[in-house]
């Protein structure tokens, strides 16, 4: 039985949680989690990795076992999200990695790559947006329009995103088989992010996602001119993160892997682990076939 371990370290002065396990000396694949969740995503992804790679899967601030502080103590944006993540790696002494990421988890990875573009190896993206063509208008019109004028007029339409059933319907919109997706995945999230007082924290980084996009054709020159290897691996069926975004990568990275899961959604791991496992070991080793 693979051994997953479970830790904690401070990094930037907050304490963050993150899961490892595999070995020291194999490459290492940081696994970046996606709003509402936490690390916990990759709860059946990481045993089915650590054989022969070392899985690092921090939760983000604010989200799942890191800390959380108050929206009036800390600034929430993805800057800041970054910034964590970056100093769990460095005190990790982890300067080579290659990258799974999915919703939050992709902005976050973007500006790492930017910041340090010879640390990234290979980028694994599961319904991980890095281009405008990903954006299902119908989810992301209340997000850019609170983002422009944040007040009582537009707040409350993304504020339903904190509900339970809104939590319900991320895991489930377009998924071909419901009953495989456990309802603890949204019961714990939805624990997780309404917290008291936690909703400032959430409500400003819908405020500041805003702030991504136009990073996109920065992180389209990084895709041109370092060629890192990528594989997009997609739930064809998401409303959040639509199909057009993976197929998007190939127009900078021409050598890409795209594949669109039928009857997957947003969270491809909960309904279609084995076909992404697939798909990753196979990337993978490829790309490090020594692993």
């Amino acid at each position: 039985m693979v051994e997953v371990h479970h830790r904690y370290a401070t990094a930037g002065g907050h304490r963050v949680f993150y899961r490892e396990a595999g070995p020291g000396q194999a490459p290492t694949l940081v696994l970046l989690h996606g709003f509402p969740t936490s690390s916990r995503m990759f709860r059946h992804l990481i045993p089915r990795l650590a054989d022969r790679f070392h899985v690092i899967a921090p939760d983000h601030l604010g989200f799942g076992h890191s800390d959380a502080p108050s929206a009036e103590t800390f600034d929430y944006t993805f800057d800041a999200l970054t910034d964590a993540t970056q100093a769990l790696l460095d005190r990790l002494g982890i300067d080579r990695y290659a990258v799974y990421v999915q919703d939050y988890g992709a902005p976050i990875a973007w500006r790492l790559a930017l910041r340090t573009p010879q640390a990234l190896t290979a980028v694994i993206s599961q319904n991980g947006n890095a281009y405008d063509e990903g954006f299902v208008p119908q989810f992301w019109e209340p997000v850019w329009a609170y983002a422009q004028n944040p007040g009582p007029t537009t707040e409350p339409d993304v504020r339903t995103a904190l509900s339970l059933d809104a939590i319900r319907w991320q895991y489930l919109h377009g998924v071909d088989r419901p009953a495989l997706v456990d309802p603890d995945t949204w019961t714990f999230d939805h624990r997780d992010i309404t917290r008291p007082g936690h909703d400032l924290a959430q409500l400003a980084l819908f405020r500041d996602y805003a702030t991504n996009p136009p990073l996109y054709p920065r992180v389209h020159a990084y895709f041109r001119q370092s060629r890192v290897p990528l594989l997009a691996v997609w739930g064809a069926q998401d409303r959040i993160f639509g199909p057009d975004g993976a197929r998007a990568f190939s127009r900078d990275l021409p050598e890409a892997e795209i594949h669109l899961v039928p009857g997957g959604g947003h969270f491809l791991l909960e309904s279609h682990l084995d076909t992404v496992v697939g798909h990753m070991r196979d990337f993978l080793t490829r790309t490090f076939p020594t692993a």
